[in-house]
């Protein structure tokens, strides 16, 4: 009878993986197949190119200065 053991470990300087179980008899024979997560997909696009993406936002410093300068001649005094 074949019987399971799926464990999380994290891979020790030299490529070393330790398995601990009381459940794995001493002299026991088994097979040992790893399995390397990959990282996560990170976004590869450049933290610049969000500038002026949301709503509300500004692209450019003139964009910012143009809005602050109607917002001013809006102004009643």
């Amino acid at each position: 009878m074949l019987n399971g053991l799926r464990q999380k470990a994290i891979v020790k300087p030299g490529g070393i993986v330790e398995i601990c179980s009381p459940e794995l008899p001493a002299g026991a024979t088994v097979e040992v197949i790893v399995l390397l997560e990959s990282p996560p997909e990170h976004s590869k696009k450049p933290l610049t190119s969000f500038l002026g993406s949301a709503k509300g936002s500004f692209a450019t410093p003139e964009e910012v200065d143009k809005f602050i300068r109607q917002e001013r001649d809006a102004w009643e005094f």
